[in-house]
């Protein structure tokens, strides 16, 4: 179950990105489960990636990969996550780089390797070798569906975005696809996205546009608190628009960034709508903190709690659980008395207690509703923060106690 807007949209090409995807046989006969992806030269590459120390191999060798010289290609596979595998990992992770650049006669640190599936698995090495030929000769720069495909899990749908905007009067062509949908609260879950735009910039500004872009979207969402030991976001840039390089902050970079950011939110909000069994889009904005940390303390507690979560899916208005919830939040010196509580534009709490104009209808009228915002006004200060999140249901339960059967 997924909540609305889950039809995946027309992927744009971006000129200098070819995409392949085929089925290895690594996961389910005929399932795509192998992604191949290629970049023109001349291309700059940016990446985040997880931050859980027991990361994966493949995600130790793309860092290191990465350091070391520009990316030429990708190669990401599902059903397996080479995570917990220790030096045979690792030396998995460096074999599968070293088979597909001899494919491609480059490098093997010029190719970045990704994996996303089970922990602790011993990695079919041979199996995904086997099919990385198939995958290269699929490569095709219309391939961003098979590829959005090529990398599900748990997933009940495919995920990509694409934007495209007119830049003194050269048009700018930015997509990207995202898998996620249990194990997510990305510190840059089980998450990858790879976005690509046709820009010239400067590595440095890529690096910066990745950043902010990934703390206003990817940074922002939890299904269940838990950060993944494999994520990752890669941006690329391919330099095949006529836009001159972008070396400097100055408008035409804000307006990629803002392309990029917003690509990168529709992404991750794809990713909570996707979270396993949910039922509820939620959003949760935190204002007039002290704050920014203080604000996302505050909204992060309220999405990690089993209660409110458990509520919502219910489509229980039980909202002393909220207030629960902002009460038990890591904030100093928290004036209940000057707070504000809303479901959407329903006051459920004030001056320290439920709201006066409050009815049990009202509170029902919103929970009945698939997607709702929680508004909590802390009263103390000028800072902000919003996160996304979703409800907690028996079929997240049921998609985890079976996940490896």
């Amino acid at each position: 179950m997924a909540v609305g807007q889950t039809v995946l949209p027309v992927l744009l090409p971006v000129e200098g990105v070819c995409l392949g995807a085929t089925s290895a046989g690594i996961k389910s006969p005929g399932r795509k489960d192998l992604v191949v992806i290629s970049l023109d030269k001349g291309a700059t590459c940016a990446g985040v990636f997880t931050q859980n120390k027991f990361c994966a191999a493949p995600v130790i060798i793309a860092r290191q990969n990465m350091s070391e010289t520009t990316p030429r290609l990708f190669v990401i596979n599902t059903g397996n996550a080479n995570a917990g595998t220790g030096k045979q990992g690792l030396s998995d992770a460096r074999a599968v780089c070293s088979a597909l650049a001899a494919l491609h006669e480059c490098q093997a640190n010029e190719v970045l390797p990704f994996s996303t599936g089970v922990i602790g698995e011993i990695y079919p090495l041979e199996t995904v070798k086997s099919g990385l030929p198939g995958t290269y000769q699929a490569l095709n720069k219309n391939g961003w569906v098979d590829a959005a495909n090529g990398i599900l899990t748990t997933d009940t749908f495919a995920k990509g975005a694409s934007k495209k905007i007119s830049i003194d009067g050269h048009a700018v062509t930015v997509t990207g696809i995202a898998k996620g949908s249990g194990m997510i609260r990305p510190d840059m879950a089980t998450m990858l996205a790879f976005i690509a735009t046709d820009v010239a910039i400067s590595k440095k500004l890529l690096d910066q546009c990745l950043q902010t872009s990934v703390a206003a979207s990817f940074n922002r969402i939890t299904v269940d608190g838990d950060t993944s030991t494999n994520d990752a976001c890669i941006l690329m840039a391919t330099a095949k628009s006529n836009l001159p390089l972008i070396k400097e902050e100055n408008e035409v970079y804000r307006k990629v960034c803002d392309a990029i950011a917003e690509v990168c939110e529709q992404l991750a909000q794809a990713i909570v709508r996707d979270g396993e069994g949910a039922t509820k889009l939620i959003t949760i904005d935190v204002f007039e903190g002290t704050s920014e940390q203080e604000c996302k303390e505050v909204a992060y507690t309220i999405a990690h709690s089993p209660l409110v979560k458990t509520a919502f899916f219910a489509k229980d208005p039980n909202w002393g659980r909220i207030l629960a919830a902002v009460g038990r939040a890591d904030v100093e010196n928290l004036d209940i008395s000057a707070m504000s509580i809303f479901l959407n534009d329903v006051c459920i709490v004030s001056n320290g207690g439920r709201a006066p104009g409050y009815t049990e209808k009202s509170g029902q009228d919103v929970m009945d509703l698939d997607e709702i915002t929680i508004r909590v006004n802390l009263g103390r200060g000028l800072y902000s923060a919003r996160i996304w999140t979703c409800d907690l249901s028996y079929d997240y339960v049921r998609i985890n106690a079976e996940y490896r059967s």
